[in-house]
């Protein structure tokens, strides 16, 4: 949690974010971690239609509570898997996303890891994750500061949603 007060920041031309963290907050992936693939990544609709292009949406999605996700399934891989032995389906046990290394894309809802989003008041808030600080290991290891790179963070996807928000999971 941020004790600055929350600014505006454009991320986009007419596009703004309100941001509720550190602006010297910083983030890279770092090797190994897989934290953010053990959570079903909900699907956009936009996402479902690239996700078609890439994959079979009958094997690797999932609904839930009326909401498309990606299949979470059980992995050989030790580590880093949630306490059920499960992880996104497209993660690959060398610990590697197959949709970003080789299709050279990911879900809008993997982008905005370790980020929270939110609409309040017709705005886009974005925030750290909760568990991001006990889990996410790419916090702080880096000088890439998030605030500085918003725009690989949040697709612009996330200003033209009825409901962006990042607490609804699998």
């Amino acid at each position: 949690m941020s004790t600055d007060a929350p600014r505006r920041v454009e991320v986009y031309p007419g596009r703004e974010a309100v941001v509720e963290f550190d602006p010297d907050l910083t983030f890279e992936c770092v090797e190994d971690c897989t934290w953010c693939c053990h959570h079903g990544v909900l699907l956009y609709d936009e996402d479902l239609i690239e996700l078609a292009r890439r994959a079979n949406l009958a094997e690797t999605t999932t609904d839930f509570r009326g909401e498309k996700f990606v299949r979470r399934e059980q992995k050989d891989r030790e580590g880093h898997v949630a306490d059920d032995g499960h992880a996104c389906a497209f993660l690959r046990e060398d610990g590697l996303c197959s949709l970003h290394l080789e299709e050279d894309w990911k879900p809008t809802r993997c982008s905005v890891f370790p980020l929270g989003v939110r609409l309040e008041d017709g705005d886009l808030h974005v925030d750290v994750r909760d568990s991001a600080h006990d889990h996410c290991e790419g916090l702080g290891v880096s000088d890439r500061r998030v605030i500085d790179n918003l725009d690989a963070f949040l697709p612009e996807l996330l200003w033209e949603l009825e409901n962006p928000d990042s607490d609804r999971a699998l």
